[in-house]
């Protein structure tokens, strides 16, 4: 389960935020940016959870091909295959599908572990970050100098990272409004994921998580 945040708006350093999926997805979607309507439809389709055949047999959640699209118009285009905003999470509050700001997360140079599973997944040249969005000013950041190893058919070894507040090691490929930085994102992060930048055709197969732990560490 996720841990809960604090009672203030930006939870404090020091806590780790687990999902670990052993009762429920905890609140994860795979995002569709337009439904297959003219115009968009942001709709979010929730993973699939399985009790079993995670890491060490747990419980674990899946997406695949069926649920995303490349048609986001961000710069590149990107597929958001697991995304989960903070005031979904289980932990934080009762469970609401709102993409209003709130439960924000201080995420400068935050410590990221997780173990990625890919089954019968076609990358298409297509590598795997994570990425974190603020609805302060509605920006995406995805880290791309860290790309992370999804293993194919197996529960390989955990990704681990630091997210590190230097706009060198990211890339922003949506914000609509203003130039909106990198530390504007990190310290007030309402949403956050995994996804696919780089491909050459839409991305196939399935790909699997468990186990992410976020350890916070600068207010």
């Amino acid at each position: 389960m996720i841990g809960a945040c604090a009672s203030s708006s930006v939870a404090e350093a020091g806590r780790t935020l687990l999902s670990s999926f052993e009762r429920t997805p905890e609140g994860w979607h795979v995002y569709d940016y337009n439904g297959g309507i003219d115009g968009g439809g942001n709709v979010f389709y929730p993973v699939t959870w399985q009790k079993t055949g995670g890491v060490g047999n747990s419980g674990f959640v899946w997406a695949d091909d069926s649920r995303w699209r490349i048609d986001l118009p961000e710069q590149p285009n990107s597929i958001l295959a697991f995304i989960l905003y903070r005031r979904w999470a289980p932990g934080d509050q009762p469970f609401t599908v709102k993409t209003s700001p709130g439960g924000e997360l201080d995420l400068r140079n935050a410590e990221v572990s997780v173990y990625l599973r890919g089954d019968g997944l076609d990358l298409k040249g297509a590598k795997c970050y994570f990425w974190v969005f603020s609805s302060n000013g509605s920006a995406r950041w995805h880290f791309i100098s860290s790309p992370l190893e999804v293993s194919s058919g197996k529960w390989g070894s955990p990704q681990r990272f630091v997210l590190k507040n230097d706009e060198t090691l990211w890339h922003r490929t949506w914000s609509p409004s203003r130039p909106v930085s990198l530390d504007e994102v990190l310290s007030k992060g309402n949403s956050y994921g995994f996804s696919f930048l780089g491909f050459s055709g839409e991305v196939t197969g399935r790909i699997s998580m468990d186990e992410l732990a976020i350890k916070l560490v600068s207010k």
